[in-house]
């Protein structure tokens, strides 16, 4: 299951190392106990919104075999 509830870490001005470990870290409790399929639908549901921003249609999504 994922988390949605972990608050999203707060990054500095100018992006550095620590900033990805922190990342990093927030994503990986975020997932932790997910399925694979949970978290390529997570994934999927991010990719759709930035493509939505973007302009763009959705991709063809691939599924768990």
């Amino acid at each position: 299951m994922i988390r949605y509830d972990i608050p999203e870490p707060k990054l500095s001005k100018d992006f550095n190392i620590d900033d990805i470990h922190k990342v990093r870290h927030w994503y990986y409790e975020r997932t932790k106990n997910a399925t694979r399929q949970e978290r390529m639908d997570d994934s999927q549901k991010i990719a759709d919104s930035v493509l939505k921003r973007m302009g763009l249609k959705k991709i063809k999504r691939f599924t768990v075999a």
